[in-house]
């Protein structure tokens, strides 16, 4: 987690001041005054998104020895929060003994998620029920105050085994449903055969495994399976690929683990509990914060109920606020479109229209559509679709055989087409294919004085910055400043080139019509083997580099209008210094679009 993200987790958390209300730490039976978090729905659109989880409440209703307020606190963070919480899971253990009367008082705890109609899932723990016994125990006081009548307001419940004791919940998150099944301290084979039937039911759902009992961790963090675990694994997990993600109870220390299941996918396997620490673990919360677009789950743990009286906390206390060593504080990394392809692949949209990109002011549009590997063709080139006749024709470097510049399949789902060039280019000596403009293409004469937009998606392979690509280009112009009239800095250069460092960073660089010298946009490094959006826009005075979607920090204040014209025509995928190419790109190359004004960002062909 960056240090701005967990700056922010602390704010509200009540870690750091922030206004929060406070109060001193009373006798510790009373109720905490409680921050103020806000009070909103989870959006369950939003890719990122928090499942919270609550291990062993046990020792916090004990009897006459226990006290709802670090629960009470919890669950009130839980509706209130900031974290678009979308969902919260027991593991089990709610009381100390299973008595009528401590179910009573967890029940009254609870019912402030029922009056918001908060979406939760219960299982008995074995200090809940006869640890004796399995599903088919019978009548419980477990049962009477959290068994699926509980259930009926719920808008994410879909059912439970015949017994009561296993059930199952679809909560919609990130875009998507997602399934949790919460099972019981020793679900019987029937419980485990109607687990199978749920997830048979919903093939296409991933799942969560809630379970009081699968693995314990030693004092390193290190999970492993208890012998019952291994049971559940062998005959329920290890089987269904759509289980990516289990968590436990009942054992501590906390810890975690990652095993691999028949399909060769990962598993991670988790065991939290606090009920060893302060207070019987001070109604300690863990939060899986998911993260759709860095394909992440960041987890931390921390105890609302403590960290609403931070500032007058001794220091036991305040040493249970938030727990940050690696098994309690990390963060998974799941490619989650990778993870789920074998059960719920993502469908393919379809290629956008090509009319629907030639907006206003289009001077020209290429698409690379092509059979597989089928090299482009040297005497049909590529057609400009914007109709305005700026054609493409194909230039081979010698030496270089025809496949070095050939279609491909691959492509950026935010891209219009679903297809793109593999450019297999290099230098010293220039090898490769590239494309450039027909000698009577209007767009050779564009100097561009109004404003621009040059935009396209780029793919670098992982071995681009092997010394061998430095500066090569996607884009730009083959004559020189020099044959523009330019008499500043290196005149060799292109009087306009979109090229790429040796550390995979975009450079636009440009003779404008207004200046002698070149004016210059960078990106940040770019990550290897993805799809990568980029936009070059001028309004006639000002350029800014837009790297999917976002402007880059080394954007030039300096006025540049327009660039300069050597005469000549445009290349794509070439980079050439004193009009001589130096060089063909390496990578992919998607949809390329040029626009005679500068584009607001809602207009790229992102879509």
């Amino acid at each position: 987690m960056n240090d701005s993200s967990r700056r922010t987790f602390l704010r509200g958390a009540g870690l750091l001041g922030a206004g929060a209300a406070v109060s001193a730490l009373p006798a510790l039976g009373a109720p905490a005054a409680s921050a103020t978090f806000g009070h909103h729905g989870p959006d369950a659109e939003d890719g990122r998104f928090t499942l919270a989880v609550l291990p062993d409440t046990q020792y916090l209703f004990d009897a006459d020895r226990g006290d709802p307020a670090p629960l009470d606190a919890t669950l009130r963070y839980v509706t209130g929060g900031d974290e678009n919480i979308v969902f919260l899971a027991h593991l089990g253990d709610l009381t100390e003994n299973g008595q009528p009367g401590e179910f009573d008082q967890i029940s009254r705890s609870f019912q402030h998620l029922d009056r918001h109609r908060f979406p939760y899932s219960t299982l008995a723990g074995n200090h809940d029920i006869e640890s004796s016994t399995d599903d088919q125990r019978g009548r419980t006081p477990y049962l009477d105050a959290f068994g699926p009548q509980r259930q009926r307001g719920s808008r994410t419940f879909r059912g439970a085994s015949p017994d009561g004791y296993n059930s199952h919940h679809v909560f919609r998150a990130g875009g998507r449903e997602w399934l949790l099944l919460a099972l019981d301290w020793r679900p019987s084979a029937g419980g485990l055969e109607w687990a199978r039937s749920v997830l048979a039911r919903n093939p296409r759902l991933p799942a969560i495994l809630t379970i009081h009992e699968l693995v314990w961790a030693d004092e390193a963090g290190q999970a492993q399976f208890s012998e019952f675990g291994q049971k559940v694994w062998d005959e329920l997990i290890a089987g269904n690929d759509q289980i990516f993600l289990t968590l436990n109870g009942h054992f501590w220390p906390p810890g975690r683990a990652v095993k691999q299941n028949k399909a060769g996918h990962d598993v991670h396997l988790h065991i939290t509990n606090y009920q060893d620490r302060y207070y019987g673990g001070s109604a300690m919360i863990r939060l899986y914060r998911f993260d759709l677009a860095r394909n992440v789950i960041d987890v931390r743990t921390f105890s609302p109920w403590l960290a609403d009286q931070a500032p007058r906390l001794n220091e036991l206390q305040r040493q249970e606020i938030e727990r940050t060593g690696p098994a309690d504080y990390f963060s998974l990394e799941v490619d989650f479109e990778s993870r789920f392809a074998g059960f719920a692949p993502v469908p393919v949209p379809p290629a956008r229209p090509a009319e629907r990109q030639l907006i206003r002011g289009t001077v020209a549009y290429w698409r690379f559509e092509g059979r597989e590997g089928a090299p482009v063709s040297a005497t049909a080139g590529v057609r400009d679709l914007s109709g305005r006749g700026n054609d493409l024709v194909r230039v081979t470097l010698p030496g270089s055989a025809p496949e070095a510049l050939r279609f491909s399949g691959e492509f950026s789902g935010r891209q219009p087409s679903r297809s793109s060039l593999r450019f297999d280019g290099g230098k010293k000596p220039a090898r490769g294919g590239y494309l450039r403009t027909a000698d009577s293409a209007p767009m050779n004469a564009e100097t561009f004085a109004r404003g621009y937009t040059v935009e396209a998606f780029v793919k670098l392979p992982a071995d681009f910055k092997d010394g061998k690509h430095a500066w090569a280009a996607i884009f730009g112009r083959q004559g020189d400043g020099g044959k523009a009239g330019k008499t500043g800095d290196d005149p060799g250069e292109p009087s306009a080139t979109l090229s790429l460092s040796d550390g995979a960073a975009f450079q636009w660089a440009v003779f404008p019509v207004n200046q002698n010298g070149i004016s210059t946009c960078w990106s940040h490094e770019l990550a290897l083997q993805e799809w990568i959006h980029v936009a070059a826009v001028n309004d006639g005075r000002r350029t800014t580099l837009y790297v999917d979607g976002c402007p880059v920090l080394r954007n030039p204040k300096t006025p540049a209008t327009g660039i300069a014209n050597p005469g000549g025509s445009w290349l794509i995928g070439a980079y050439a210094y004193d009009s001589i190419v130096e060089q063909a790109f390496h990578g992919w190359l998607g949809d390329v679009r040029v626009v005679g004004r500068a584009l607001d960002p809602r207009e790229f062909m992102l879509g």
